[in-house]
Formats: structure tokens, sequence, C-alpha cells
């Protein structure tokens, strides 16, 4: 029923004096009068009611004979509060109107709210959570009405990370009316123990069909609709778990793939290892980083890790994921170490270990030949001592002239080849090292020529055993960590981003070459020279 109030040619009237707290009032300013232009201040109403739509229309009509114009507002409000309220006097050209109360009562929002045509329902799926865990809210908005214009209040919970994961719309029958159910998924993480407030949510709808026809839409109504709030116990990390960084979820796991067959691993081939750990529960930023790894003969680059969200009914599951390429220095078996992450299972409430096995694997090809190799292949020694296989005979006479002949025998052999070393490595000191070094020198600029990164890290590399022949490394890092010069070390990275790196990274070819040249003009004397005993200078 609408309660009118008179002052002079102002009035203000509501639709209804008792509302609840979830609910809309709203309010018809009418001035009649010659004046046009402006409107009353209405901010004077925003102490007790948010202001939900405001309309303005001027109106002329002629009853009995009897010529009439005024300019109506209308205003859509909805109470901050319970109690007793007054929509305040407004001015407006030298008019005052009444104040009009309200009484606004406790919101009835849930299934068993009477017959209400909507309401809000709010619903956790835990009583408790630990801190960090996941808990999933629920709003419903349930109405057996049509409804549009749906505006909703984001959830912001204080003290934790909260974000929308899930909407939905279907029906339900409540005591065997059906209701149009609106509902949508919030995932909450609390930062720290204690009590965790979910503030009560607003929704503001519109009920009705709206009339295009109609200044007002009287055919339709605003409707404010409010949830209760919730409280939840966050309970601290157990004191029986023993990981290294606390991680409650409901389900962990790892898995490592592959860019391509791990069975065809060769040396100086680049291949990738990608680790996936994924878990359903968890924020992305949550999960830790996986150790870092570090085996001898294996050269690592690892990339930027990714990590993504993906959102669903069921709240968030994180996935970080680590990609590493991987080049084999030398041949042989390999082992890499098992990985392990221990967490929080939520589901049975006790701690659990996911863990990656090891990974076995072998790599085919050939190590670079060393230059004491190389001298040993070219003198024609022996790569391993012969074993001697004895047989045991009834004559020990014979078995022990048998054995001693074969000892002359080798020592006579290792005499021949021990002189023949000697002098081989006299006659190398006696000849100049400035033929092989003016070869392995254009054999370096020339290979330049090409642009080839692997031609050129070949060739600095027999450049350098030319250069000083005492230092020793069948690689490009082991000869730089001896000789300490920069040029070789900036080379080096810029060879092994053009080589392994996936995907590889253009040789700068200009840059290479003014490294080169500055290396073919060092005429220092590197610390792989000196003895063995020296100590490194103090200052350098």
């Amino acid at each position: 029923m609408s309660v009118p109030t008179q002052a002079g040619d102002l009035t203000s009237t509501v639709d209804r004096n008792k509302i609840g707290i979830d609910e809309t009032v709203n309010l018809r300013v009418r001035y009649s009068g010659d004046k046009s232009g402006g409107q009353p201040d209405f901010e004077l109403l925003e102490q007790d009611f948010d202001i939900l739509s405001r309309q303005q229309s001027n109106q002329y009509r002629v009853i009995n004979g009897r010529a009439e114009s005024f300019v109506e507002w209308m205003l859509a409000l909805a109470p901050k509060r319970e109690g007793k309220l007054f929509i305040p006097s407004l001015h407006y050209k030298g008019q005052v109107s009444d104040a009009v109360p309200v009484t606004v009562a406790e919101a009835q929002s849930g299934p068993n709210g009477g017959n209400k045509q909507a309401f809000l329902e709010v619903i956790l799926d835990k009583e408790k959570v630990y801190v960090q865990e996941q808990l999933l809210v629920k709003v419903r908005l349930y109405t057996t009405i049509g409804l549009h214009d749906i505006a909703t209040e984001p959830l912001q919970v204080a003290g934790a990370h909260a974000e929308k994961v899930d909407e939905q719309r279907y029906e339900r029958k409540l005591e065997g009316v059906s209701h149009a159910v609106y509902e949508v998924t919030y995932a909450v993480f609390p930062d720290s123990s204690g009590q965790l407030s979910i503030p009560a949510l607003t929704y503001v709808a519109i009920a009705g069909r709206r009339d295009p026809f109609s200044l007002f839409n009287r055919n339709s109504q605003r409707l404010r609709l409010r949830s209760q709030a919730k409280t939840v116990e966050v309970l601290p990390k157990p004191a029986k778990f023993t990981g290294s960084q606390w991680l409650p979820a409901a389900s962990l796991g790892i898995v490592q793939s592959w860019s391509q067959d791990p069975e065809n691993f060769a040396v100086g081939e680049p291949i990738t290892r990608i680790l996936t750990v994924r878990a359903e529960g968890l924020r992305a930023a949550q999960l830790p980083p996986l150790p870092r790894l570090n085996a001898e003969g294996l050269k690592t680059y690892p990339d930027q890790p990714q990590q993504e969200d993906q959102v669903g009914p069921n709240g968030v599951t994180g996935s970080r994921i680590e990609t590493t390429a991987i080049v084999a220095t030398k041949p042989g078996d390999y082992q890499l170490p098992p990985i392990s992450v221990t967490w929080w299972d939520t589901k049975t409430q006790r701690q659990r270990t996911t863990q990656l096995p090891a990974f076995r694997f072998s790599v085919s090809g050939t190590a670079a030949l060393t230059p004491s190799d190389s001298r040993a292949e070219e003198s024609g020694a022996p790569s391993a001592t012969p074993t001697i296989s004895q047989t045991r005979k009834e004559s020990h006479f014979w078995r022990n002239l048998a054995i001693l002949a074969i000892i002359s025998h080798l020592f006579w052999v290792m005499y021949i080849y021990s002189q023949r070393r000697n002098f081989r490595q006299k006659k190398a000191e006696e000849d100049t090292l400035i033929p092989d070094l003016q070869r392995e020198t254009s054999a370096l600029k020339n290979s330049l020529t090409g642009g080839n990164p692997v031609r050129i890290q070949q060739a600095t590399l027999k450049w350098i055993h030319a250069k000083w022949p005492y230092t020793d490394g069948d690689n490009l890092s082991e000869a730089t960590q001896k000789l300490h010069l920069k040029e070789l070390g900036e080379l080096q990275g810029i060879l092994d981003a053009a080589i392994y790196q996936s995907p590889a990274e253009p040789l700068n070819i200009e840059r290479a070459s003014e490294l080169i040249e500055s290396l073919l003009n060092t005429q220092i004397r590197p610390e792989s020279q000196s003895s063995g005993d020296a100590l490194p200078t103090l200052f350098s």
C-alpha cells in the first residue's frame, strides 16, 4: 500500500513500509510546479540505503478539464541495515517533503524461508580446513519466477585468496516445487589459521516482464537478495607433517615426458626432458620447484618453469611444468635420480609421498679424444695391458718355465715401447710448433666462413691444443676452466647456445669473429701451463 506524505508541491511515497534486509523498496518523488530542471539531493538517502536505479519522467495531463504538469523520480533502494529506517526529507525548488519510515526485518534466505519466490543459499564443502587448503563455497540463487539482469557481488574474503571457478544453471525441486537454480562456485585458500569469515553476498535482479511502453516498468520488480554469513575453522599445519613444504591437496602426481625417444640418446645431440607436477586443490603458485639435475657427463639447460591453473566444479588444479634440455658429453650408462614430493592428503587426512622412479638410459657415440690419447694412437702403444690366463698343468716345471718366458717377453715388449715413446717425445720437443699452430690457426679462421657452430667449436679446441700443448681436455668447457680466458668463456657461451639450447639461438657470427681474433692475438701464459705445485696468484 502506498503511503503518501504531502509537503507543498513535493511528495515522497514508497510501495512498502516493511521489507526484509534482502529486499528492495521503490521510492516515488513527485514535484508539481511551474519550474523545472535539476533534481532533489538524493545523496541524503545513501546514509541508510543503496540507490540501485534512478529514473526521471515529465508528464502533462488533463483531468476533467483541468490541466496539470509534474516531474517524477523513481528510485529503487536497498537497505544497508536492519531496524527502523527513515527516508529523509528532500528539498527541491524551495519545497520540502516529509520523511517516510521503513521497517527492515531480518532476511530469511534459505530453502525453509517460507514461500519466497527467490532466495540465496550458501553451501561449504567442509566445516574445517587446514591453512592453505582449498575450501569450496557454492552460492545458489533459487527462484520460481523469471529473473533477468542478475548482478552478482564477487566474493572477497579477508585473510584468504578467493577466485571464481565455476558457474552453472539447472533446476531443482524443493518440497515438490520446481526452482531454477543459478549456482556460482568459489575456491577459497585461507592464509592463516583461526576463524575464517565468509561474508554475506548481495545479488540484485529484475523479476517479471519488462514493458517497453511503461515509463517505470510497472510490470517488473527489482529484487535485492542477501545471503547469510558463514564461519569456518582453519586448522594449522599438523605437527606430524614432515615434508619440506606444506602442500594440502586432494591428489598430487608427477609425470615425465621426452621430446623424443630416450632410447636414442647420442653424444652431442640435445634431448628435452619435461617434468609436470599436477595437484588437485592447490594453485600452481603453491607448488615447489623440483631439484635440479646434476650428473657427470651431462650438460643441462633448464628453461623457465611454466605455471597453469585449471578451474572447474571441483575447484583449482595447479600444474608446474619444468623443461630441461640435456646434452651428453660422453657415452655410457646413466641414471637420473628419483624425484619425491611429500604432501598432505586432504581426503584421507594423512601424509603421503609421490615419487618419480629413477630413470636409466644409455648414450651412444664417442667422446672427443684427448691429446694424450691422440699421441698414444700415433705411437701405436697398446690401449690396455694384456691379461695372462694361466692353465694349471700337471708338470710344475713346464708351468713355471712358461710363466718365466711370458714375463721375460713382456719385459722386452715394454722396454721396446718405452724406448720408442722416448724417441718420439724427444723428436717432438726438438721440432718447432709453428707449422702445427699455423695450420690450426688457418683452419680456425676458415671455420668462420660457413658459420657452423659445431665446426667452429672443434676448430677452436684444436687451435688451443696447438697453442698450449699442455692444456688437456676433450671439450671446450674443460679448456675454458683451465685457461681462464675471458674471451674463450664468452665464445663458449655463444657456441653452446647455438648448438645445445632448445630452441637454438642464432649464432652471432660477428661477435664470434671478434672473440676469435682476440684469442689469436693472446700472448699470455695460461695458468694450466704452470707447474702443478705452484700456488695461484692472490691478486689478478
